[in-house]
């Protein structure tokens, strides 16, 4: 994760996206394997969505600071994870612990997100794409983030007061 974001910051846009998809590439053989062979562990399955997490968050934060994105666009990203982290936290101590279940929407979300800051990058680095991808996808985002934050406190919150 620090490369990349070194590299953002020094201006090493072509490096940084070469080693995102590097790291989205190994994420995913990762998650393929693990899987396929039966090969995780509870440990495993809370830790790879924070480092996961980690990243584009660092990334999102990183990309405002260098004023690549509008800050309040990360500050909402960075705000939803915040809030479904203490959620989950919460409910793991007050109810049972947490067994991690993406939604849907929440999948979209990530998806989104990825493919946005591949286009950021790319755009800082190559020129490419267009601005107005960027926008579109920031929007998309920011949907999706709202709609992914709402669903999870809503879903969350009816099952801590029935006691699942």
């Amino acid at each position: 994760m620090a490369p990349i974001l070194i590299l953002v910051l020094s201006d090493g846009f072509g490096w940084a996206l070469a080693l995102f998809w590097l790291a989205g590439f190994s994420d995913g053989l990762d998650g393929y394997l693990a899987k396929r062979f039966n090969w995780h562990t509870r440990l495993g399955a809370l830790l790879d969505p924070i480092a996961d997490k980690l990243l584009v968050s660092g990334l999102f934060i990183t990309l405002a600071y260098t004023q690549d994105i509008p800050v309040w666009l990360a500050a909402v990203v960075i705000s939803r994870d915040v809030i479904i982290v203490a959620g989950a936290t919460a409910y793991n101590f007050l109810v049972r612990p947490v067994e991690g279940e993406p939604t849907r929407v929440s999948k979209l979300n990530t998806a989104l997100q990825l493919l946005f800051l591949l286009f950021v990058l790319s755009r800082a680095g190559f020129a490419w794409p267009d601005e107005i991808a960027i926008t579109v996808l920031g929007a998309a985002v920011l949907v999706t983030v709202v709609i992914s934050c709402v669903d999870y406190v809503w879903s969350w919150s009816g099952r801590a007061w029935r006691g699942e």
